[in-house]
């Protein structure tokens, strides 16, 4: 989870400053440290130690994790704040938020049910009143609960600047009101406000996804003339296409007309669904079949429409998005820099014992950074290779611009170093070790795995049309048996060469050697279910699992072994670490997404919950050919079987939504509920397309590109055995590192002085 800055209104405030020295004078270099709680200054003569280790541990530790540091600095709070940032009360938090949002699949509409199809789905198990709402308000005290914490933490006249903490009360009001007038109608209530607004608890708990919410906000009006000569594009072609394919006098060749732009919102709806490919070619196919120079038309629209306009809108959306994401990076980096000066300042305080304007030194000692480093909470390499860099200083200070550089560690990878080989005295053990311990056997064990799954693959084309009791499931297990054998021959091997610690010190090996134990333990299993030798192979024996779903389980593990070639081919291996990387580092933006699923699933509720009802003759039948939906028109929400496709309760919006933003048909769901409802509901669904496949998805194919393009260019020069040892894990604030602009150490020292509660004094 990320942490949330406790200040974003004073550091944008700050920012305004940045480089920027009132009254164009320098810094002075002798300062004494003071800080205040109530906002008068008080000043420390050096006696209290343990506080301006406190101290200096907190702000590193916000600068590790790209926080503000304008909070209270006194030492009751700095514990408070510890406890505040510590993991067991943000993956607390992190929970409550996570329960109060999956309400929504347990409260009415209820989403406990096998099936989504109304023609068979039985009634839901619907909660008693007051069991949602317990929890819901459980929820809710420990929301304000930390809220509270957060507005003690930063004191009252930040708290009035910060617009996210206000919004914050303003929610929890506002839920609380709705839930008190819920149990008041005992929970038969048709509207619950308050489900539209619990995604605002999991936005406000992340600075990233705060930063990308900004980012995309100032990017809207930058690519509105893009959006804008899009709907120009589209209108324009509407009124060519309403000229083009007006009503004629003969019926049979009005089928254009009819079926696609019988009047202006179809025309529009047809030529936006053309937009997005959904309807291609059915949408030309009537007049295309009268006279062939009517794909004249259609080619044209999707031509500069879908194959120009769409593009370049992608490539301006990410541009802009790009460039304002780098501006909230750079504040990003700012943070760090001031948290790592702030623990300068006061270390280089506690080191003098007794400030003053005549003996001020701007350095710190060794063995006081030492100290705090080894109190602060951060990961361990990165705190070892620190103290090793400061170590390095034999004369015991360290200046200020170099205490900076010790955190430069911070963005480097970490190297990862196996351990050593077991050393065998007998010649014959070592010989055998130098060569098991070969990469050569690797290769060679990536072209065992390959043959067993071609092996596989042809038992399993040859045995297709087969039914179960038809199949002799001996042949394959006496194959799978035999690669099992090698895998485990392999494993042995590899711990014989590498020793138990360097063969878990590889990750390739750890997979391998997990999934080698799981196929021995299902082989072992299958023996003793179904005996051997052959003679007494019995299919029909039953035990917890029949014969062939055993070997199916086992096959499918020894494909899923098969991915055990990705870290020895360097593309792949690329590839793959940027997915990996793209799960673990940019969870901000698929938080955003899963915002925006919320928001509009349960307004797809309010709006269109059960409002497509189904014939009485084709209730309780789930077939999709039924014989009943013959009436229905070809390519129609009924003829095609959607039924599953649905506002009926929460779970079923989140899979419609989820087929809209696919496109792929899309306009089989538009069409349907317009004509359930009304013509007004295109505007929903229009919408949600915008959003989702338009916005959204062109950001994330953009960081995608961002993300490969930096790890090609960091791994180009690198070998597999390079990639294997480095643990790439690449940060948002990582990929944009080398465009940031490094604050200098009198603008630091501008910003610092404007603390609230910690104050460097001329």
């Amino acid at each position: 989870m990320e942490t949330e800055p406790l200040l974003t209104g004073s550091i944008n405030r700050v920012s305004k400053d940045y480089g920027f020295q009132p009254g164009g004078g320098e810094i002075p270099k002798t300062r004494r440290l003071s800080y205040s709680v109530t906002g008068d200054s008080c000043c420390y003569d050096g006696d209290d130690e343990h506080l301006y280790v406190q101290q200096a541990v907190v702000f590193i530790e916000d600068a590790v994790q790209y926080r503000s540091i304008n909070h209270r600095v006194d030492s009751r709070s700095l514990r408070f704040y510890r406890w505040y940032y510590s993991r067991f009360w943000q993956w607390g938090l992190g929970m409550v938020i996570a329960v109060i949002l999956t309400l929504a699949f347990i409260e009415r509409p209820s989403s406990l049910t096998a099936t989504s199809d109304p023609r068979s789905k039985q009634p839901p198990w619907e909660p008693p009143c007051g069991l949602t709402e317990s929890m819901e308000m459980v929820c809710f005290v420990i929301l304000a609960l930390d809220l509270t914490v957060k507005s003690y933490l930063i004191g009252w006249e930040e708290f009035r600047k910060n617009k996210w903490l206000i919004a914050y009360i303003v929610v929890i009001a506002g839920s609380v009101i709705d839930w008190t007038l819920s149990m008041s109608m005992a929970c038969d209530e048709n509207l619950r406000i308050r489900r539209l607004l619990r995604p605002f608890f999991l936005l406000q708990n992340s600075s990233l996804m705060k930063k990308t919410l900004k980012c995309i906000k100032r990017t809207l009006p930058e690519i509105a003339s893009v959006i804008l000569l899009l709907v120009l594009h589209l209108c324009l072609f509407t009124m060519f296409g309403m000229l083009l394919f007006a009503r004629g006098e003969n019926s049979e060749e009005n089928g254009e007309w009819e079926t696609y732009f019988k009047d202006l919102p179809q025309s529009l709806s047809s030529l936006l669904v053309l937009l997005t490919t959904a309807n291609n070619p059915d949408v030309m196919i009537p007049a295309y079949s009268l006279n062939r120079g009517y794909s004249i038309f259609f080619i044209l629209f999707s031509g500069f429409g879908t194959y120009f306009l769409m593009n370049l809108l992608t490539a301006i959306i990410y541009n802009q998005f790009r460039g304002y994401l780098l501006m909230s990076i750079q504040t990003s980096i700012l943070r760090r820099r001031l948290g790592i000066r702030a623990a300068f300042e006061v270390m280089c305080c506690r080191g003098q014992r007794k400030p003053s304007l005549e003996n001020h030194v701007e350095q710190v000692q060794v063995e006081m950074v030492r100290h705090v480093m080894r109190q602060v909470q951060m990961k361990s390499y990165y705190r070892q290779a620190i103290i090793e860099k400061a170590q390095q200083h034999t004369n015991g200070y360290i200046q200020g611009e170099v205490f900076q550089k010790l955190f430069d560690e911070l963005d480097k990878d970490r190297i990862k170093e196996h351990p050593p080989m077991p050393e065998y005295s007998s010649p014959v053990l070592h010989r055998l070790q130098v060569v098991f311990s070969h990469y050569f056997v690797t290769v060679a064990g990536n072209a065992v795995a390959l043959v067993n799954v071609i092996c596989i693959c042809t038992i399993l084309v040859m045995d297709s049309n087969k039914s179960i009791a038809e199949r002799d499931d001996y042949y394959l297990e006496a194959i799978n048996c035999f690669f099992i054998v090698y895998y485990l021959l392999e494993m042995v091997l590899k711990i014989f060469a590498f020793g138990w610690r360097g063969y878990l010190s590889y990750r390739s090996n750890v997979f391998d050697g997990l999934l080698t134990i799981i196929l021995l333990v299902l082989q072992i299993s299958i023996f003793a279910t179904y005996r051997l030798p052959y003679p007494q192979w019995n299919p029909a024996t039953r035990g917890l699992l029949s014969l062939w779903e055993m070997v199916r389980l086992v096959n499918m593990l020894i494909v899923f072994r098969f991915l055990r070639i990705i870290p020895n081919i360097k593309l792949m291996a690329l590839v793959a670490s940027t997915l990996v990387d793209l799960v673990k580092n940019l969870r901000a933006f698929a938080g955003i997404l899963l915002v925006v699923y919320y928001v509009f699933a349960v307004l797809g509720i309010w709006l269109f919950q059960e409002v497509i009802t189904v014939p009485s003759p084709m209730r309780n039948s789930s077939v999709s050919n039924d014989t009943s939906n013959v009436t229905a028109a070809c390519g129609s929400y009924e003829q095609l079987g959607y039924w599953p496709n649905n506002f009926d309760d929460f779970a079923s919006s989140l899979v419609l939504l989820y087929n809209i933003m696919v496109v792929n048909n899309w306009q089989v769901f538009m069409d349907a509920y317009s004509r359930y409802t009304s013509e007004w509901s295109k505007v929903y669904f229009v919408s949600w397309w915008l959003t989702s496949s338009v916005m959204w998805v062109n950001l994330f194919v953009a960081l995608i590109l961002e993300n490969f393009i930096y790890k090609w260019d960091r791994s180009h020069a690198c070998s597999v055995a390079d990639v294997e040892r480095t643990g790439y894990q690449t940060t948002v604030q990582l990929m944009f590192r080398e465009h940031v602009q490094e604050p200098t150490e009198e603008e630091l020292l501008t910003i610092l002085q404007k603390h609230p509660h910690l104050h460097l004094s001329q």
